[in-house]
């Protein structure tokens, strides 16, 4: 199996928070994204499918639920491609090797990454009952999750998925105790090892990404698919003030590489994603971060450790 790097203890930064918006707030993203299979790549989704893993620790055994901010696609919020004929499905997952599975940490949709056992599925077209409205799936019982000591808690995976039409999909998820409420889990994250997102439309707002640099971390291998040249992604750390990174043009991936300092070691980086004048509007944005052994690293959205502040007067350490 592929290796796994986590320890356990890094994750108990997260029991003292208690806030489980997907995106969350310190990432200041208006919404995750995923089109439909017809759709061009150009408009900024490189596979139409999106995976997001949530964590219920071991201490809670009470029901929980999965919400779903405006799930289908037409209205307000989503992207028109001549007209709304977009039909995606999500899928809840738990059980055995929901997580474990290496495909399901993998950032294409292929293989087994639907693996685990399906809990709860639904299809959404456009449909003004759930424009700008939120869908429960639930609830869930902890048990029925995947077990690993390595969290000290269970997992369960939700895959956003394009079915048929071309037109852009953007929603939010919130983990919560309650069907109509959005209430969360102390202790609770989510993560995701590949980041589908939309940006804002205004120069002045700054999205986050948190990716954790695991132990045994020497390099980190960051690509960016469709970024328009809309201004800047910049990397922040405990070590490091700013180092831009390249960055991707339309319908393109861009890659770079950092040498991660043995500060970094068991914190989050921090990518900013600054935009330009003139701005690009309703730009996607499709991220993720490998390490030297090509295996992913996945993105916190309650960043391990907390947002990293600059602590030193390191500078930016390229690769030989």
């Amino acid at each position: 199996m592929t290796r796994i790097i986590y320890i356990s203890i890094l994750l108990t930064a997260c029991t003292i928070l208690s806030s489980q918006p997907v995106p969350n707030v310190d990432e200041n993203i208006p919404y995750l994204m995923t089109f439909g299979p017809r759709a061009e790549t150009s408009w900024g989704d490189d596979d139409f499918s999106q995976a997001f893993f949530f964590f219920i620790p071991d201490e809670y055994d009470q029901p929980f639920f999965i919400r779903v901010f405006d799930p289908d696609t037409g209205g307000e919020i989503d992207e028109i491609a001549g007209q709304f004929d977009t039909r995606q499905v999500y899928e809840v997952y738990g059980g055995d090797r929901v997580w474990t599975e290496p495909d399901a940490r993998e950032t294409r949709p292929e293989g087994k990454y639907k693996s685990g056992t399906l809990l709860a599925s639904r299809a959404f077209a456009e449909n003004p009952r759930y424009d700008n409205s939120w869908y429960s799936f639930g609830p869930f019982n902890p048990a029925q999750g995947e077990y690993t000591d390595i969290f000290n808690g269970r997992i369960f995976k939700v895959i956003c998925e394009g079915v048929s039409g071309d037109d852009g999909n953007m929603y939010r998820y919130y983990l919560s105790t309650d069907a109509d409420q959005n209430r969360p889990i102390e202790g609770a994250n989510a993560f995701a090892y590949e980041y589908s997102f939309r940006m804002h439309n205004d120069y002045e707002e700054v999205a986050h990404i948190y990716p954790y640099i695991q132990q045994g971390t020497k390099s980190v291998k960051i690509s960016d698919f469709d970024w328009d040249n809309d201004g800047s992604i910049v990397v922040i750390s405990v070590a490091r003030q700013g180092s831009d990174v390249n960055v991707s043009g339309e319908d393109h991936w861009a890659t770079d590489e950092l040498r991660v300092l043995d500060e970094e070691i068991g914190t989050s980086f921090d990518f900013r994603f600054v935009k330009a004048r003139p701005l690009v509007k309703n730009n996607n944005v499709v991220v993720n971060v490998r390490n030297q052994f090509d295996e992913t690293l996945p993105f916190y959205t309650i960043p391990i450790g907390g947002v990293p502040k600059y602590q030193g007067e390191v500078e930016f350490v390229p690769l030989e």
